[in-house]
């Protein structure tokens, strides 16, 4: 199975591609997660996207398709996987269209999950609290709030288009959540 799973940051995207992985038995690919390993080892993709991300902007299409493409071409990812905070704009669905046709891996899906922002913002304060991540001081996390909202959320009429949207309620027990969205894509 081939998924995206789409939603404004703090909505659970990476909780819940954590437990379709483990379901399906495929990887959870996280941009950033692996923007975040190369920050956290000072390496000079690292930096590059540190530079951005520092000012709560988001990483440059090259620079994400690059890493995108290599990621879905290893191994691991040949029976399938979770691309989770990918794509975030028009220009990366094109980018995806195109890689995934290069690769002979059709998208099977495409989950948005959904919460009403005062329970993200929420979510994202108490997160930067527990882990201590630099990138979610309050103004960080609104303009990541308004780029998803102007940038993100109309790709999900594309997909919607094309057959491949799954809408799930993002608000409650994470493993009611990772149910229904697992119910809805079988």
């Amino acid at each position: 199975m081939r998924l995206l799973i789409m939603g404004p940051q703090g909505v659970g995207k990476g909780t819940q591609a954590a437990l379709l992985s483990k379901h399906f038995d495929i990887p959870a690919i996280s941009t950033g997660d692996i923007f975040r390993y190369n920050i956290k080892n000072g390496t000079e993709l690292g930096k590059q996207v540190q530079a951005y991300t520092d000012k709560g902007e988001l990483v440059p299409d090259a620079l994400t398709n690059s890493i995108v493409k290599d990621r879905l071409a290893k191994d691991d990812a040949k029976n399938g996987w979770i691309l989770d905070g990918y794509p975030r704009n028009v220009a990366q669905v094109h980018a995806l269209d195109a890689m995934l046709e290069e690769l002979g891996m059709p998208l099977d899906s495409v989950v948005a999950l959904e919460a009403e922002r005062s329970v993200l913002m929420q979510r994202m304060q108490k997160r930067a609290e527990q882990e201590g991540r630099a990138d979610d001081t309050p103004e960080a996390i609104e303009k990541r709030l308004a780029t998803y909202e102007q940038e993100t959320a109309p790709l999900l009429d594309v997909y919607e288009s094309r057959g491949q949207l799954v809408v799930v309620n993002g608000v409650g027990d994470v493993d009611d959540i990772s149910a229904r969205m697992i119910q809805q894509l079988n």
